[in-house]
């Protein structure tokens, strides 16, 4: 992966990190469900009538809109909603890396390095530690459906990887058009219809600015870039980047939140950095030794791509 590739990815994992902090302010205003349902609809439009459709099939659209935004965001807006803390959320999220180098291998065959591996394994470590002792900083409700939400996570990524998108964004715009509906209907369900409804005609300044960072800065902005990272490169490469986020949530809740940093996240983060270091150590090992192997063998040579 090239270093301004990699310098993307960081940038994603800040955004991100914050991401949380705005997410439980905007919650003080807004049920779940419904400004994540909000943060879709934003996203969609009005870019839908600006970029072309994507180049994957419906399935793909439909899927990856189902999946990232209803399983994976409305649980994890649940889940800080029944009393997951920020800084906590954003690091226990991270499963997800794991998860997905394991489906990649597992339904792409997509084969990762053996220190790619030990890297998200040992990033997982650190998330463990929290599965342990959290510090009285998640509810058992949130704990389990932010798990969820990395296991919905991870599996979107496998749609997106498996779509053969082209154009990120537009899979990005289109199938945002999906989860508004079934979330205000489930939002009905849990909260009732007149709770829906006076949260969407009472809207804040400061539930739309929420609203405003999550759709446009977090979703598109983020995954607008880590789409277009997943695209180029493989799962196994792009997602255990984000065992960065944590490390930018911890600090953004600490900072505009007052969250206490205890020495359970303070070794949980150390455990995730030393995990990313050997991933994109063995990345950029990869990535040497075929080009080097490329230039011994002549211009004639193309190096396969490593995972």
């Amino acid at each position: 992966m090239k270093a301004s590739h990699r310098l993307l990815a960081v940038l994603v994992a800040a955004i991100w990190g914050v991401n949380f902090v705005v997410i439980e302010v905007g919650l003080r205003d807004l049920p779940p469900l419904v400004l994540t349902a909000l943060r879709f609809v934003a996203a969609a439009v009005p870019l839908v009538f600006l970029v072309p459709r994507p180049s994957a099939r419906l399935r793909y659209v439909l899927g990856y809109g189902l999946v990232l935004g209803v399983l994976k965001f409305g649980a994890l807006f649940t889940a800080l909603a029944a009393g997951m803390s920020a800084g906590l959320a954003s690091l226990v999220l991270q499963a997800q890396a794991l998860m997905s180098v394991l489906l990649a291998a597992a339904v792409l065959g997509e084969r990762p390095a053996r220190a790619q591996v030990v890297g998200v394994l040992v990033g997982s470590v650190g998330i463990g530690v929290l599965a342990v002792d959290s510090g009285g900083h998640a509810t058992v409700i949130g704990f389990a459906l932010t798990l969820f939400a990395a296991a919905s996570w991870a599996v979107a990524n496998l749609v997106m990887r498996a779509s053969g998108e082209t154009r990120p964004l537009s899979l990005l715009v289109w199938s945002s058009l999906v989860p508004p509906l079934p979330l205000l209907g489930l939002a009905g369900v849990v909260d009732g219809p007149q709770s829906v409804l006076a949260a969407i005609t009472g809207l804040s300044w400061r539930a739309l600015l929420a609203v405003a960072y999550v759709a446009y800065v977090s979703t598109l902005v983020g995954f607008g870039i880590w789409n277009r990272l997943i695209a180029r490169y493989s799962v196994a490469r792009v997602a255990p980047f984000s065992l960065l986020v944590p490390v930018f949530g911890i600090s953004a809740a600490w900072l505009l939140l007052d969250e206490r940093v205890g020495a359970t996240e303070l070794a949980a983060a150390a455990i995730v950095l030393a995990g990313l270091t050997l991933v994109v150590r063995r990345s950029t090992v990869d990535r040497d030794t075929a080009t080097a192997t490329s230039e011994s063998r002549g211009p004639g040579y193309a190096a396969a791509p490593t995972a």
